[in-house]
Order: structure tokens, then C-alpha cells, then sequence
């Protein structure tokens, strides 16, 4: 069974893919019941690997469920997979769509199809696709003439998930990176050359 793990953004996303047995969970990323279920889920099954969302995405969302997803590859001597957030949200949709994250402070971190990941305001991202993503509060973005895509139209958290683990690699536990919102940014943030 593999286990993926997604707590980057306001609403946590647990799965497990057994061969065509699929399961998903989707709570509060502050849901009391997080740490129960992740514990719950892990010892549902015989886990023979762990795919972890890993950024960009909250600071304190991305510790919780790296590590735990880390903790228990390392403990089972299971590989780790990393799915990075924006590619997962953009799987999720079969059509070319802007994926999204909030970053805090208004601004959103961003995939545009044939992009690279980017941090903005509503005003910054490109509007000729349509929006997936988890967001708390939609109305900045709907707002700035953003339209998001109906849920009916996308694969589930657990189908994205399986389609990009096809393709991901397998990484070292000790070279597992995150991507925080802090680090991103500065990767992301033009410095004048001297």
C-alpha cells in the first residue's frame, strides 16, 4: 500500500493506493483528528512506500506531515517519494490549469502550465486558465476575475496522486528537501548582479 501525504495547504489530503483499492481523507490541515488519522492510516495496511507533498506550502503543515511520512519510510525501510504541491493540484485537472497555494500575507504561490512555480498577489497570476488548489478564502482571487474549476470536472486527490507517483522518483530519506514558504520565496526573488 502506499501512503500519500499531503498537509501543505489549509486542508490536509491523506491516501492510499492498494492496487485499485483507493482511499482518500480530506480534513482541516488544524483538524484535531489529523495526527490520529495519519497513525490511523499508516496502520491500516502494510505500507511498502510513502509519497509526501513537499512544498511550497505552510511552514508548520509541510513539518507535519514530511516528517511523519519520513519517520515512517524510515522506520518500515520503505522508499519516500516527493510530490511537489503545485504539480499534484495540477494533476488533478485533465486540462491545462493555473495551480495554486496560499503563501500568507495575500499572496499565492503559483504553477502556470509550461511555467515555473512563482509567488504573487491575485493581480500577479496569469488569468487565461482556470484556478485548482486548496485555498481558505477564495474571494481575492475570484476578486481579481480569477475563475476556479468545479470539483466535478477534476480527478480526486488520490487519482492526481497516483498519476504523478507513475513518473516520481524515489529519493535518499536524507535528501528529501521542502520546499517552505521562506525559502521559496528568497528562490524565487530577483537580486540585482554587481
Amino acid at each position: 500500500m502506499i501512503f500519500v501525504i499531503d498537509t501543505s495547504s489549509s486542508i490536509a489530503a491523506l491516501a492510499t493506493i492498494d492496487g485499485d483499492r483507493h482511499t482518500e481523507l480530506l480534513l482541516s490541515a488544524r483538524s484535531p483528528e489529523l495526527h490520529p488519522a495519519l497513525r490511523r492510516i499508516a496502520r491500516s495496511g502494510r505500507v511498502t512506500k510513502v509519497a509526501v507533498a513537499t512544498g511550497p506550502g505552510s511552514f508548520t503543515g509541510l513539518r507535519l506531515g514530511v516528517a511523519f511520512g519520513l519517520g515512517l519510510a524510515m522506520g518500515l525501510g520503505v522508499p519516500i517519494v516527493p510530490l511537489g504541491t503545485l504539480r499534484l493540484q495540477a494533476a488533478r485537472s485533465e486540462e491545462p490549469v493555473t495551480a495554486i497555494v496560499e503563501a500568507g500575507r495575500g499572496r499565492y504561490y503559483y504553477l502556470a502550465p509550461d511555467g515555473k512555480p512563482a509567488l504573487g498577489t491575485p493581480a500577479d497570476i496569469p488569468s487565461d486558465r482556470k484556478l485548482v488548489g486548496n485555498v481558505s478564502n477564495p474571494a481575492p482571487l475570484l476578486a481579481a476575475g480569477h475563475l476556479f474549476k468545479p470539483e466535478s470536472e477534476l480527478r480526486s486527490f488520490v487519482d492526481a496522486a497516483q498519476k504523478l507517483i507513475e513518473t516520481a522518483s524515489e529519493v535518499p530519506y536524507r535528501s528529501l528537501e521542502i520546499e517552505y514558504m521562506q525559502s521559496f520565496s528568497v528562490a524565487t526573488k530577483s537580486e540585482p548582479s554587481a
